[in-house]
């Protein structure tokens, strides 16, 4: 059995803002304002962060009023989480696969 697991999400995720972003998401929906202030993180550069997670599918936005809320999609880091105990188990079950020095 062939495993992969997404490495352009993996790269997306690897920043240390966008997890922290994410990580944020998780526990509820929050707009740029609620960001800027949960991360001090610049507000372009924290737009900036929240494109990348859009355009990667990570989060959807919600607008409201002259505000935009962004949220989680769990769908896709639980995606992500299963490639990984795929890859697990493929691990469990080759450990006593061991190919031949020539």
């Amino acid at each position: 059995m062939m495993t992969s697991v997404d490495a352009d999400l993996i790269r997306v995720l690897a920043d240390p803002l966008r997890l922290r972003i994410v990580t944020l998401l998780a526990r509820e929906t929050l707009c740029t304002t609620h960001l800027v202030e949960e991360t001090g993180a610049r507000q372009t550069n924290l737009s900036n962060h929240l494109r990348v997670l859009r355009e990667a599918g990570v989060v959807e936005t919600e607008p409201c009023g002259r505000f935009t809320y962004y949220k989680l999609r769990p769908d896709v880091i639980a995606q992500l989480a299963g490639q990984f105990a795929d890859l697990a188990e493929s691990a469990r079950t080759a450990a006593e696969n061991k190919r031949a020095c020539p």
